[in-house]
């Protein structure tokens, strides 16, 4: 198995690296700073939005939408290493318009709106006019089950009336985000579970969202983007802002979370990288017990480990961007659950490293700092680690009891031929 680019991707690959090496890196700082001490600090950065303008003027926007001619074209292998580039700065994602939780939400647009919900919002989201929040996990409930959830979207005449209690909704402070896609239930006892929910349009601002406040992320409110705690208050939108129809909200949600997730994970190897290079850098610059820091045993051990690990998490990234690219995200469910628990911990791992590499000037450090912290996060955002691992252990029990041969990507085959999981074996 080879992995190499396509000159059109190595081509991107080289225009993003520039870009980055021009627009984004040097400002970096002033971004840190601004977001931190701006008078009113929910307003957007000014200075990412000229980078915006930028990256939009030279083509670089709106690379991802695999299946959508509204992208670049690109499939997901193609997208990911150019997603791990932009991981590399918290503030690139958003400048190429490529950042969650609008990547998700216009793909969601693409594939389940109508020609009015698209017309309506995914033209100015493609744009980069407005922004947009998703609104599922809720305070009262084990959201890591979403059919738990329990906010209401009960049908009235011509409308819908949505009340509920979310909170984590990324995104929903900014003044930019003009429209959100809220998750509820429109048939509490249906029998099958799955058919209980819908998503539905809230327009934003709507005189019966109130945002209780923004949640705090270590200690940081993580402005001007945010995760609000939100009430739904007899919020009313007409009836045509029902996505795909009643019942189809966990169809909607599966099928947005699974791209959504390998977006985190690609991004997570372009953050492990950059705290490697830091890493590297810091500890060739100290001089510890007659020697060069990097040459002490320990930390010689954590680079060629930190190397291991990033190495095998994005070849199982990419691996699972090949599956949803030639089977679907439904078969490749298994290794975007692997590769969610897998990318997040290997990058929170290396990160960790460079902090320690770097002292007390490690948690001083607002780029390891912010890396850090939001690594961590993503160790239970889209879905827990632990519920991903009970999924991957279920999906492999019931393969085995069936001598599934196509389990884990293909490689069953191989176990199968070699009898090493013929059903006749002893235990």
């Amino acid at each position: 198995m080879t992995i190499s680019y396509s000159p059109k991707v190595a081509a991107l690959r080289a225009r993003i690296s520039d870009f980055m090496a021009a627009h984004i890196y040097p400002n970096e700082n002033a971004l840190f700073a601004a977001s931190h001490n701006a008078t009113d600090r929910w307003q957007p950065l000014a200075l990412l939005e000229e980078i915006k303008q930028k990256a939009k003027a030279l083509g670089l926007w709106n690379l991802f939408l695999p299946e959508s001619e509204l992208g670049a074209g690109l499939t997901n292998v193609e997208y990911a290493p150019l997603a791990e580039l932009m991981g590399r700065s918290p503030f690139a994602p958003e400048a190429f318009n490529c950042s969650a939780p609008e990547t998700g939400n216009m793909e969601v647009f693409v594939r389940d709106g109508t020609e009015a919900q698209k017309a309506a919002y995914l033209t100015r989201l493609l744009a980069g006019e407005i922004r947009s929040a998703f609104a599922m996990t809720e305070p009262n409930v084990a959201s890591s089950d979403a059919t738990n959830i329990e906010t209401s979207i009960r049908r009235d005449g011509d409308d819908y009336v949505i009340n509920g209690h979310k909170w984590w909704i990324s995104g929903a402070a900014d003044p930019r985000c003009k429209i959100m896609i809220v998750m509820g239930k429109s048939d509490a006892h249906n029998p099958d579970r799955h058919k209980q929910q819908s998503m539905i349009l809230v327009p934003l601002p709507h005189p019966g969202v109130t945002i209780k406040r923004p949640l705090p992320v270590f200690g940081n409110d993580d402005a001007p983007h945010g995760h609000a705690e939100l009430i739904f208050d007899n919020v009313r939108v007409p009836a045509s802002n029902i996505l795909l129809g009643e019942g189809r909200g966990f169809e909607i949600a599966q099928g947005r979370l699974g791209p959504g997730r390998i977006h985190h994970c690609m991004r997570s190897i372009g953050v492990a990288e950059r705290a490697l290079e830091r890493m590297i850098r810091r500890l060739e610059s100290r001089f510890a017990f007659g020697k060069m820091v990097s040459e002490q045993s320990v930390w010689s051990e954590r680079i060629a480990e930190s190397r291991i690990m990033i190495d095998q998490a994005r070849l199982l990234c990419l691996h699972a961007a090949h599956l949803m690219d030639t089977v679907g995200n439904k078969h490749a469910r298994a290794e975007i659950a692997m590769i969610k628990v897998v990318a997040p911990n290997v990058a929170c791992k290396v990160v960790d490293w460079a902090i320690q590499s770097f002292g007390g000037g490690g948690v001083a450090d607002t780029w390891l700092s912010m890396a850090y912290v939001h690594q961590r996060t993503l160790r239970f955002a889209d879905g827990p680690d632990e519920v991903h691992r009970d999924q991957l252990a279920r999906m492999e029990k019931a393969a085995l009891r069936n001598a599934d041969p196509d389990r884990s990507g293909g490689w069953g085959k191989v176990m199968v031929a070699d009898g090493l999981s013929h059903p006749g074996l002893p235990v």
